[in-house]
């Protein structure tokens, strides 16, 4: 009699597990050679394209798979022979091709490991560094661009803000002082706030000259909109042609405020208690903003650009960590010594700045020390009184028939916040 033997499907996780990897290590190299095969000059054979890629991120996850599962010394001897491929196509390209840089190799190289990761089940870093690659090869000319315009004051900023991310911030104190403020906490909601800044800045820099100065207005007031406002005025000032479209790039600006301060108090607040408390006022008034823009379209056009500070310079992140440590304990036993009313008065430093004491008022209310509606209401008033604030800085540095356009509009903007302020207030005190 024989037996027969039917086929053995033991190692039907085994081989699923490893066609699952298979098929994200193709999309991972199929995704990175699109890129370069579009890069590819007409007239030129590419060295490494879409086929060269995929089947790097496949290797790597293949010769990692078989390391695990045979012996490790698979992998090095892949990892060898990636790094040999690499020098040979950059000796090829920079040598025989006569075409500068080492970016395609380097990226060769670098899928391969994506797909060593892909082995190892770093699905998330390895999927996250595939798209890295991916904008970085695709982004070649604005990067330079950016790179070439920057000033030697903006790297050293960059590099000083980058010491304070990476040194300062593991080395300070995590735990809170006088029952009020946590110093890490400080640092990293500065950090936050001035990366949002920075990448505002960033785009204001490459798209100012192209946007005019409404769209460079708005961006400018996500990273400082009091500055922003001043110098617009005194642009406005110099050249009286350009005060339709200063007016639409101070309201812009100030409108991109109140929405900062919404995204900042939720970075210091992630449950999103107080940013929907503040946000019906915050809106209602951009609503407003948003209007009288579109009543004067016609004017949203010129080639003027506006000169900021970079948000990684080192003295506004100070100033920022400093009024939000202020703040923080002045609002703290302004609260033990009058109640709510006290940490009203806190917003008064929206003249100075309203994102700080909307981090201040957000921070106290996460650790107990502050209602949550208190802090609501107190961040929405320091708002408006940065509105208020502007039509002081145009009156100083812009023309009359600016301050004029300024006032009509600011005037209602803060009447009608105030009025909705009163009566949200009137409701989440009662309510919530």
């Amino acid at each position: 009699m024989i037996d027969l033997v039917s086929p053995s499907f033991s190692n039907m996780d085994v081989n699923f597990d490893f066609f699952q990897k298979l098929a994200l290590a193709t999309l991972i190299g199929i995704l990175i050679g699109i890129e370069r095969e579009h890069r590819r000059p007409e007239t030129m054979e590419l060295i490494a394209g879409i086929r060269s890629f995929t089947i790097a991120c496949i290797a790597g996850m293949v010769s990692s798979y078989l390391a695990l599962k045979i012996v490790s010394g698979i992998l090095l001897i892949s990892l060898a022979f990636f790094a040999i491929i690499s020098a040979i196509y950059i000796y090829i390209k920079n040598v025989i091709l006569k075409m500068p840089g080492i970016t395609g190799p380097v990226a060769l190289y670098c899928t391969f490991l994506l797909g060593v990761l892909i082995t190892y089940e770093f699905y998330i870093p390895a999927i996250a560094g595939a798209v890295i690659i991916t904008l970085l090869l695709a982004e070649k000319r604005p990067l330079h661009s950016f790179a070439t315009n920057l000033t030697d004051d903006e790297i050293l900023s960059g590099v000083r803000f980058l010491a304070v991310v990476f040194i300062l911030y593991p080395i300070t104190p995590d735990e809170l002082v006088m029952g009020v403020v946590n110093p890490r906490t400080i640092l990293l909601i500065v950090i936050i706030v001035a990366t949002v800044s920075f990448i505002s800045f960033v785009i204001m820099k490459q798209l100012g000259t192209k946007r005019g100065i409404p769209v460079s207005g708005m961006l400018g007031g996500l990273v400082n909109s009091e500055a922003t406002t001043g110098a617009l005025a005194a642009m406005a000032k110099k050249r009286t042609e350009l005060i339709e479209s200063s007016y639409l790039g101070i309201i812009l600006s100030n409108a991109a405020m109140l929405a900062r301060n919404m995204v900042i108090a939720f970075i210091v607040d992630p449950s999103g208690k107080v940013l929907l408390l503040m946000a019906p006022v915050q809106i209602v008034i951009i609503l407003f903003a948003a209007a009288a823009v579109i009543k004067s379209r016609d004017h949203m056009v010129s080639s003027e650009t506006i000169q900021l500070q970079s948000p990684f310079a080192l003295s506004p992140a100070v100033k920022f960590a400093f009024g939000f440590t202020a703040l923080s304990f002045i609002s703290r036993f302004a609260y033990l010594w009058a109640g709510a009313a006290g940490v009203y008065a806190i917003a008064l430093g929206g003249f100075i700045s309203s994102a700080v004491v909307t981090a201040s008022v957000t921070a106290l209310a996460v650790s107990g020390n502050v209602s949550y509606n208190t802090a609501a209401i107190t961040a929405v008033l320091a708002s408006i009184i940065s509105t208020g604030n502007k039509m002081m800085l145009v009156k100083w540095s812009g023309p009359p028939e600016l301050m004029q356009l300024i006032k009509k509009s600011f005037t209602r903007f803060i009447i009608f916040g105030t009025v909705i302020l009163i009566i949200w207030g009137i409701l989440i005190n009662h309510y919530f």
